[in-house]
C-alpha cells in the first residue's frame, strides 16, 4: 500500500510533530512510504531525509527536498522528478493547520482516504469551547468554566477578571481555546496572574478557556481506536515532573513518569465514558481522552486529542502495547481503518 506520511506543520506544536512523524516512520512496516514535510511557514516539500533528520528539524536542509504540488484532478501530489497517488495519507501533524479539520478538507477534496477524524470531529474536538458544549450535552461531566474572546479581554479585562472570580475558584487554568501539547496554559491562583495568563493564551488563538482547577488531581488518560465500533485502551496514569503536565513535563522532562495501568478502581467507568466522549464527538480512526480525578474520586473529561504525540515516550502507543497491540501493528490497524471511497456513505 502506498502510504503518504506528512508532519511538521505550521504549529506551535511543528517539532513535536517531527519528533512523531519519525517514531512512526521507524516502526512502519510492510508498506511503500513516502514522507512530505511542511516547514513552519508553510512550504511543503517531499524529502528523502532519514528518519533521524525528520526528528531532529534538519530534514529542512536536506538535498533531496523538492516543493509539493497538489493535482485535484489526478487525485495526486507532484514534485520535480515525481509524483504520488496515495492510498491512505497518515497526517502526523498536531496543532493548527495538521488536527483542527483544515488539511483533511483538503484530503475530502482530493477525494484520498486518511488516518484520522474527519473535518467535523478535528475540528470540534481542537477548540476547547466547542468541545465542552459538546460534552456537556452529552451529558459528560466536566470542571466549571468560563470561555473569553480576545475582543472581550481587550475591551474590559477587570471585567473579565471578576467573572472569572464569581464563577470559579482558585486555582484556575488559563488555556488556549486552539492549541494542544499544553502550549500557552497557565496555572494561576490568585488574580495577579491572571493578566500575564491572558496575555500569553491570546497570543496563540482569539479564544480562551478558563477552567476551575482540581486540587491534586490524577491525570488519567485512555487511548481510543475504531470508527462505528471504537474501542478503549486500559487507562494510564500520568504523574508529571511539574506542577501539571505542561509542555516541558510532557516532551523534555525526563523526570515525568506514566504509570501503565493506572490502577484506578474507575477503570471500567473512566474507559466507557472516554468511548461515550469520542462518539458524541464523531471521532474517527484515534484519538487520546483525558481525565481528571479529584483527591475525593470525582471524575472530570478534559479533553480529547485527535493526533496525540506518537513519540517514543507518549501515552497512545504505550496505552495500546499494555493492552496487547504493539507499535507496529497499531500503526497498520490505523492504515487500514479508514472507510474506502465507495462506503464513505454509509460510514
Amino acid at each position: 500500500m502506498k502510504v503518504l506520511i506528512i508532519f511538521g506543520g505550521r504549529s506551535t506544536e511543528h517539532e513535536v510533530s517531527c519528533v512523531s512523524a519519525a517514531s512512526v516512520l521507524n516502526n512502519i512496516k510492510g508498506h511503500d512510504v513516502t514522507k512530505f514535510g511542511i516547514t513552519k511557514d508553510g512550504k511543503w516539500y517531499h524529502t528523502e531525509a532519514d528518519n533521524a533528520a525528520v526528528s531532529n528539524g534538519s530534514w529542512e536542509n536536506d538535498k533531496s527536498n523538492r516543493e509539493v504540488f497538489a493535482d485535484f484532478n489526478s487525485r495526486s501530489f507532484v514534485w520535480d522528478g515525481g509524483s504520488i497517488t496515495p492510498d491512505v495519507i497518515f497526517p502526523v501533524l498536531h496543532g493548527k493547520n495538521g488536527e483542527d479539520g483544515t488539511i483533511q478538507g483538503l484530503f475530502e477534496l482530493m477525494d484520498i482516504p486518511y488516518v484520522g477524524c474527519r473535518v467535523l470531529g478535528s475540528s470540534v474536538c481542537m477548540d476547547k469551547a466547542y468541545t465542552k458544549i459538546v460534552f456537556e450535552h452529552a451529558g459528560i461531566k466536566q470542571v466549571p468554566w468560563v470561555t473569553v474572546e480576545a475582543f472581550e479581554y481587550a475591551e474590559a479585562p477587570e471585567k473579565i477578571k471578576n467573572t472569572v472570580e464569581e464563577k470559579l475558584k482558585y486555582p484556575v487554568f488559563v488555556k488556549p481555546s486552539n492549541a494542544g501539547s499544553s502550549v500557552g496554559i497557565t496555572k494561576c491562583k490568585s488574580r495577579e496572574t491572571l493578566s500575564k495568563a491572558f496575555d500569553d493564551a491570546f497570543a496563540v488563538d482569539r479564544r480562551v478557556v478558563v477552567e476551575q482547577g482540581v486540587e491534586n488531581p490524577k491525570e488519567i488518560e485512555v487511548a481510543v481506536l475504531g470508527n462505528d465500533c471504537p474501542v478503549a485502551s486500559c487507562s494510564g496514569l500520568i504523574i508529571p515532573a511539574n506542577e501539571f503536565y505542561d509542555y516541558e513535563a510532557k516532551y523534555s522532562n525526563s523526570e515525568s513518569k506514566l504509570l501503565i495501568p493506572s490502577g484506578t478502581e474507575n477503570e471500567d467507568f473512566i474507559r466507557s465514558e472516554a468511548v461515550k466522549a469520542y462518539k458524541a464527538c464523531d471521532c474517527r480512526g484515534l484519538s487520546r481522552v483525558d481525565f481528571l480525578v479529584s483527591e475525593s474520586g470525582d471524575i472530570y473529561l478534559n479533553e480529547i486529542n485527535t493526533i496525540p504525540g506518537f513519540t517514543s515516550i507518549s501515552m497512545y502507543p504505550k496505552l495500546f502495547d499494555a493492552s496487547g497491540i504493539a507499535y507496529s501493528d497499531l500503526i497498520n490497524k490505523l492504515l487500514l481503518s479508514f472507510p474506502q471511497r465507495n462506503e464513505k456513505s454509509k460510514t
